[in-house]
């Protein structure tokens, strides 16, 4: 956001508020087919824009909620509506932006983060990080929140009052996560908040459930040079498979010092975390094959879909993997029709209550998932 000072100068517009002309036609540019459970939710979700309520979509990874709004959003922009497509993380807001602008390509529409190339323009779309609302005052009438539990959101009365202050009077919020907090999901399940839950991936395969292997002290031998015979057994699997790999750490030194140990192995190897000035560069490079493992921390634990991926964590016991960031980074795996398996491994020390929390709520989705199937 750059630096402000109390002796900056902020402007605002005080002037009466600009319109915008309402298309003629908003053509949807995709060609797919909803399931029965997507197009139930996105029947409901355009009734709530008509309706004026704010809407939860509780759907597990892969579900396919990008797909579900596009309805909605076609609508909204056909209203002449200004609409946010917003999520905590950058790496979400990049992929939603990526796919979506091909789908409206007929609408105007600027991407907005930290290193953005776009700057503002009057737009019916915009995509952006919750932290650039910090530049908008009563302008949004519809937001899309993508990811609404994710940190650095989560519970951050900073960013949830830029949210509000973004939008204008009586502005509408539409919720999509796989893994809402417990204040959503009392909303939800006490229907104080309308929404739809969807307990099956698009493709109607399960989803995968992970396996735990201990792994020792695996610090240890990180921090010798080492890497620990497990995950190399692991690496070397996916390579000779000819499968992407994520391996998930849980601080940047490990994801750094792990990245440079395993170019041993394969010298495409890399590594990427928040304060890589590369990062975006490697992740592209990734989904394009051409990096065959990637390091990282839980900032691609969302909103990543790369087909035939396979996913370890390291560390699955550390504090910063609790139940939500585990479900979140075990979606990653078989989000493809083609591929909808794939190896899911937590590596750890000791189990934790979040590590078998996790594994329930994957369990339980899937069985809410086959109770649908036989009703």
């Amino acid at each position: 956001m750059g630096v402000v000072k109390t002796c900056s100068e902020l402007l605002t517009w005080s002037g009466p508020p600009p319109r915008l002309p309402k298309p003629e036609t908003v053509i949807i540019h995709w060609d797919g087919t909803l399931s029965p459970l997507q197009r139930r939710a996105s029947d409901a979700l355009k009734a709530a824009l008509l309706g004026g309520r704010d809407f939860l979509i509780w759907a597990v990874t892969g579900a396919g909620k990008t797909e579900i709004f596009y309805e909605t959003l076609g609508e909204a922009l056909r209203q002449g509506l200004r609409v946010g497509i917003v999520s905590p993380r950058v790496d979400v807001v990049l992929e939603l932006s990526a796919r979506m602008k091909p789908v409206f390509a007929d609408v105007p529409a600027i991407t907005l983060y930290g290193d953005s190339p776009d700057t503002y323009a009057d737009v019916p779309l915009i995509f952006s990080t919750i932290h650039q609302l910090l530049r908008f005052h009563q302008h949004f009438d519809v937001f899309f929140i993508d990811e609404v539990d994710a940190f650095p959101f989560h519970h951050n009365p900073l960013l949830e009052k830029a949210l509000h202050r973004a939008g204008k009077p009586g502005y509408l919020r539409f919720y999509l996560t796989a893994t809402p907090d417990e204040r959503l999901k009392k909303l939800f399940l006490t229907k104080k908040l309308d929404g739809i839950k969807i307990p099956r991936r698009f493709h109607g395969h399960p989803l995968p459930e992970p396996r735990f292997q201990w792994i020792g002290a695996w610090q240890k031998r990180v921090a010798c040079g080492r890497i620990p015979v497990p995950l190399k057994r692991w690496v070397e699997r996916r390579l000779a498979l000819g499968h992407p790999g994520f391996v998930f750490v849980p601080t940047i030194e490990v994801a750094e010092r792990l990245g440079h140990l395993l170019k041993t192995v394969d010298p495409a190897i890399d590594y990427a975390h928040s304060e890589d000035p590369r990062r975006h560069e490697k992740v592209a490079a990734f989904r394009k094959g051409n990096l065959p493992i990637l390091v990282t921390t839980t900032i691609l634990e969302r909103g990543v879909t790369i087909p035939k991926l396979d996913v370890a964590v390291l560390g699955a016991d550390e504090a910063i993997f609790d139940e939500r960031a585990l479900v979140q980074i075990g979606g990653r795996v078989g989000r493809s029709a083609d591929h909808p398996d794939g190896d899911l491994v937590f590596f750890h020390q000791g189990l934790t209550v979040a590590m078998l929390k996790a594994l329930r709520h994957i369990r339980a989705m899937n069985r809410e998932a086959k109770d649908i199937e036989k009703s």
